[in-house]
């Protein structure tokens, strides 16, 4: 049969991500306790397109992608996929993105109930051809926060309430990433608590507690997190985005900064 694919275009316009999007597959996550768990992942999946061609073949990401739904997925996995990609799809460079809720334990700090607790991350990976992976894990982890100000004016109480903590890592070559449950509870240390799924009337009593003995403005929060991240040994850059959903505004809080560890 014909193919289409691989004729040649004459509007001399090279494609600079072309792929499947939105694509949900099984995949096993590594894990700290040198296991893995299963998740339902969103894949974007794509490859540069030289000028030449009219098109990709999009039945070949899913093709690469689809043994990968049974074998633990981490930084060096992703490397092999896209090296597939680049050989396959004779591209120069290739691109895969990879978002799933995984899911943290937690112990309730006074009764010492169990529960999970889930986070949004992802990974992304870029290669080109003859060059190494760079890859960069992403995380959202919630947290509680309590408003210093208000806690200094008021005869009594003060506001708090639920914020996100975004965060985006690459490290450099020959270092190896941060494990997920390691980042999310280093993250977890920069707000006024951590949040806990599950508690009990102990529990609470204590969360209370401790976020009203600990008050942190978004930009408070933002600063820790970013003196912690430049505390990472091999961190090459990152990125770090707080948002608190405010209880009293009709608007969230935010706060975001980025750098490039030694410039």
């Amino acid at each position: 049969m014909k193919d289409v694919q691989n004729s040649i275009d004459q509007r001399g316009i090279a494609i600079q991500r072309v792929g499947i999007k939105d694509a949900y597959l099984p995949f096993l996550i590594k894990t700290k306790a040198e296991g893995y768990q299963q998740v339902t992942a969103k894949v974007c999946f794509t490859v540069a397109l030289p000028m030449e061609y009219k098109g990709t073949h999009m039945s070949r990401f899913l093709e690469i992608l689809n043994p990968w739904s049974t074998k633990p997925l981490a930084e060096p996995e992703m490397a092999e996929i896209l090296s597939e990609a680049l050989d396959k799809l004779q591209a120069e460079e290739a691109a895969i993105r990879i978002d799933f809720k995984y899911f943290v334990e937690r112990q309730a700090p006074v009764s010492g109930r169990c529960s999970v607790l889930d986070v949004d991350c992802f990974f992304a990976g870029k290669m080109s051809r003859g060059k190494a992976l760079e890859f960069t894990l992403g995380v959202k982890v919630p947290y509680t926060s309590l408003c210093p100000c208000s806690k200094e004016i008021s005869r009594y109480g003060a506001h708090n309430q639920r914020g996100i903590l975004a965060a985006e890592l690459r490290f450099r070559p020959g270092y190896e990433c941060i494990l997920i449950e390691d980042l999310v509870e280093l993250l977890e240390k920069q707000a006024s608590c951590q949040i806990y799924p599950l508690l009990k009337r102990e529990d609470e009593k204590y969360v209370t507690e401790t976020a009203y003995e600990n008050p942190k403005f978004v930009e408070d929060i933002l600063r820790d997190g970013v003196l912690a991240m430049r505390g990472l040994e091999g961190l090459g850059w990152f990125s770090l985005a707080c948002e608190n959903f405010e209880s009293i505004h009709n608007h969230s809080a935010y706060a975001a900064h980025e750098e490039t560890i030694g410039e």
